[in-house]
């Protein structure tokens, strides 16, 4: 019989304010690239990541979204289905940080979250305060930051996707709180996106002769 090994699938959406850097850090962490040039997200950016977590196999859908106002409304479309929200904001824009609680409403409105609060919602947040290399121009504390992170429950990074800083940390924070939600939950029918994934194509294939497994 076929060894079946289960991996966890998680629906990570971006969201935040148009020019926080959103679709910067999704370049960075899926291509490991960096652009400086600017180019408006419409509706929404989809990629695919698998990565291992202490030898659990997570797969991240990561959903890159669009800020602009005229495209909030399509961006609702995509929430369904989601594990996890990463909040963006620029450390050089206040409105960008003061914007937040305003996101954090969508999402939970969009998914049909039945707490009125992220804490008690069960989805897993957290906040990137984006584009530290541009500290001397920085109008949001990160102690104002850290407040509002511990209040809402969520976990708080400052990231820089033009260097790469915190960017594969904070999604591997995400991976790590899927996989104790995913444990925690029915080892059967997991909520958080449990798959099997099978090491051969077929599980009535009779096995080598060797008997051995690459797995």
């Amino acid at each position: 019989m076929a060894t079946r090994k289960k991996a966890v699938l998680l629906k990570v959406l971006l969201l935040g304010e148009s020019c926080v850097g959103k679709t910067s850090i999704f370049h960075r962490y899926v291509k490991d690239e960096y652009s400086q040039a600017y180019k408006a997200t419409i509706g929404a950016d989809f990629f695919s990541k698998d990565l291992k977590v202490d030898d659990k196999e997570v797969i991240l859908q990561i959903w890159d979204t669009a800020g602009q106002e005229r495209y909030q409304s399509l961006g609702v479309t995509f929430f369904r289905g989601s594990d996890a929200c990463i909040l963006v904001y620029d450390i050089c824009e206040q409105r960008s940080f003061d914007a937040l609680t305003s996101w954090v409403e969508q999402f939970l409105q969009g998914v049909g979250a039945n707490a009125d609060n992220a804490k008690d919602s069960g989805f897993i947040f957290i906040v990137l305060g984006n584009k530290c290399d541009l500290s001397d121009n920085r109008q949001v504390a990160p102690e104002i930051a850290k407040e509002f992170c511990e209040e809402n429950g969520f976990y708080f990074f400052e990231t820089s996707a033009k260097s790469g800083f915190n960017v594969q940390e904070a999604f591997e924070y995400i991976a790590r709180k899927g996989i104790e939600k995913s444990e925690s939950q029915s080892s059967d029918f997991p909520q958080i996106g449990g798959i099997s994934i099978d090491d051969r194509d077929s599980e009535d294939e009779e096995p080598a002769e060797s008997g051995a497994c690459a797995c």
